[in-house]
């Protein structure tokens, strides 16, 4: 059987060019967040701040996030979902200029609250929710856990794609005689660039992908009939997205880089092999929850790699800790899009845009509040805490998950 005829590649040939666009739109972004994510903090560090602040600075791109995504993602099946995903464009360009040519700790203190930017190298601002609805929207709902795999691959990838360019081309410019703090602008820049092709791609959009019916009136946030299932998952996300954030890609690379004083370029191929592999354990999720479901999917992949993550800092030497962070990622992200997938069929098809912009910014303040935290305990050299942390507080989630939310099957699975 050829590759072009597995069940996963024949959900992809009925996309719509919406939806496509989608795809191509995710790939920029994703590339370019993990671009940024493997120099960022590198950068900051560079710049003269300390530990405490570069944290506090990663807190604040994610809080503001959190508050500006909430109104953009519930208001975008009134207002446009056209409209708001080249906003969110228009913030990543802001974002990019301004860390790309200040150095004055206030100003990019305000333009991290407003603006779009991912110290992880994962999603953020106002696109992934708002593109989920989309693609739910225009997918069959047996087909839609293969659809979001591939979604969710494609990022993955040019995460991966990303994080090597950039660091790659840091260790470039130095060697050529650039000092670090300008190589790290340069990429800034390309990330404002990127936001701007986005923006061109999403002004193309047809109204097909707008909402097929308006969002109920005389609700909170756009959810009404699902808002039950949407606060206790949301809860639950908060969790394992404060988790995720002890350990956020920047401040994982620069834990490599003061542990094992590994350079930029060595850094981003760490986390261009580690995003690959996240972008092949997404693939295999659709598979896997087809035969298991999907919250025996997210819960049952996700604790081994969570004790894998605990491990990382236990290595004795540098192979080992990059072999294990490999297993680890390896499997991380098998629950990312069966959970994109069970949301959006959990709940009802008028309020997915705002159900997923909920639980999308229930994760991004859970992530906001931990990077302070951790550039605190990596200036106190408390370098393995972090992973300690994360691992444990992703195990409790895990099974608090299962606990709740076992009987609740989507409709696919009943039949």
């Amino acid at each position: 059987m050829r590759l072009f005829d597995l069940p996963e590649t024949q959900a992809l040939r009925g996309l719509s060019q919406d939806a496509r666009r989608l795809f191509s739109a995710r790939a920029l972004r994703m590339f370019a967040y993990g671009s940024v994510s493997v120099i960022l903090a590198l950068y900051l560090a560079a710049m003269g701040l300390k530990e405490g602040q570069i944290g506090l600075l990663l807190s604040l791109t994610l809080i503001g996030d959190a508050l500006i995504s909430l109104w953009i993602t519930t208001q975008a099946d009134r207002i446009g979902r056209r409209r708001m995903l080249m906003l969110g464009g228009a913030l990543m360009i802001a974002a990019g200029v301004v860390f790309g040519f200040s150095n004055q700790f206030i100003l990019l203190a305000v333009v991290a609250f407003i603006g779009t930017l991912s110290p992880s190298g994962n999603e953020v601002g106002p696109f992934l929710p708002i593109e989920q609805a989309v693609l739910a929207q225009t997918t069959l709902p047996e087909r839609r856990t293969q659809v979001f795999a591939w979604y969710n691959l494609t990022g993955s990838a040019a995460t991966a794609c990303g994080a090597l360019v950039g660091g790659g081309l840091a260790q470039v410019l130095q060697s050529g005689g650039m000092p670090p703090l300008e190589s790290y602008r340069m990429i800034l820049l390309l990330y404002a660039f990127i936001g701007a092709g986005l923006m061109l791609l999403f002004s193309r959009l047809s109204p097909e992908a707008e909402p097929n019916e308006p969002p109920p009136t005389g609700s909170r946030f756009g959810l009404k009939r699902s808002r039950g299932i949407v606060l206790r998952l949301s809860a639950l996300f908060a969790v394992d997205a404060f988790a995720g954030g002890w350990v956020v890609q920047s401040l994982m690379a620069y834990w490599f880089h003061v542990r094992w004083g590994v350079e930029p370029a060595l850094i981003g191929a760490i986390f261009f092999g580690a995003n690959l592999f996240a972008a092949l354990s997404a693939l295999a999720a659709a598979r896997i929850a087809a035969r298991f479901g999907l919250i025996n999917t997210m819960v049952f992949t996700h604790i081994p790699s969570n004790i894998l993550l605990i491990l990382v800092p236990l290595m004795p030497n540098l192979p080992l800790a990059i072999l294990v962070l490999m297993a680890r990622f390896s499997i991380s992200q098998m629950d990312v899009p069966t959970r994109q997938s069970y949301v959006m069929a959990v709940v009802d098809p008028a309020e997915r845009s705002a159900a997923a912009g909920v639980t999308g910014i229930a994760r991004t303040i859970g992530a906001a509040c931990a990077p302070l935290l951790t550039g605190v305990f990596l200036g106190a050299g408390l370098l393995s805490l972090p992973f300690f942390a994360a691992g444990g507080l992703k195990i409790a989630y895990d099974l608090a998950l299962y606990r709740s939310f076992r009987t609740l099957k989507p409709q696919e699975e009943l039949r």
